[in-house]
């Protein structure tokens, strides 16, 4: 299962990770701690698309992550 999320300014402040819902994974006060979030969520889930939005809301940087180490995935 892969996951995208965006890091995207909050209207009161703040940045947020936001995935495929209305709701915000997670909140913080900067950007470099929301991707550093959204990164830990991706590779959490398996991998994905991370898209970093500037101030104005444009996609100013695109990142793939690869699948992380995933538990249930190892054999024993």
């Amino acid at each position: 299962m892969s996951s995208n999320r965006n890091v995207v300014p909050n209207p009161n402040g703040g940045w947020d990770v936001r995935g495929g819902g209305s709701r915000a994974s997670a909140h913080t006060d900067t950007q470099a701690e929301a991707i550093d979030r959204a990164r830990t969520i991706i590779n959490n889930q398996g991998g994905g698309e991370l898209s970093i939005h500037n101030r104005q809301g444009q996609v100013r940087a695109k990142d793939t992550i690869a699948p992380g180490n995933d538990p249930e995935n190892v054999k024993g």
